[in-house]
């Protein structure tokens, strides 16, 4: 036997149960917990000039309140690769990630949890900059901004 379900949505989570009868052994059942895991991104261009100051809101519609009370972090992505530059919890002071020299001295989370990049080079062009947001391990939103500089 085999459910099929469509239009999925988190409300779907649950334990399930399958249950026969059969003869002359009684009713079998077998339950299945099903995790309906959701991710919703949005998707931005930012523009900004060379040797400027690019700030990147987080989440564009949600209050830095409302961010503050969950996990988040800051990756920046180019050709498939993701790397990590800040990650901030409640209650505790921003973690920045080292492991870029192209970051390492101008990326800054500012209190309403905006990443400030300063000053912008030419080698940000392109780049995508994602904020994730963990409101619970099965919900994760995401905000990703790509970025074009221009000279002056």
């Amino acid at each position: 036997w085999a459910l099929h379900l469509k239009n999925i949505t988190i409300s779907l989570s649950g334990q399930y149960e399958c249950s026969f009868a059969t003869y002359p052994y009684g009713t079998k059942a077998a339950k299945i917990q099903l995790i309906v895991k959701a991710e919703e991104e949005q998707h931005y261009v930012k523009k900004v000039q060379l040797n400027q100051t690019l700030e990147i809101p987080c989440l564009e519609d949600m209050t830095s309140e409302n961010l503050s009370s969950y996990p988040l972090k800051w990756l920046v992505g180019e050709n498939g690769r993701k790397e990590e530059l800040v990650t901030k919890e409640p209650s505790c002071p921003a973690v920045y990630r080292n492991g870029s020299a192209l970051y390492r001295q101008r990326v800054h989370l500012a209190s309403n949890n905006t990443l400030k990049i300063f000053p912008t080079k030419i080698t940000d062009d392109g780049r995508v900059f994602s904020c994730h947001v963990v409101y619970h391990p099965e919900r994760v939103q995401k905000s990703s901004t790509t970025v074009r500089v221009f000279g002056k």
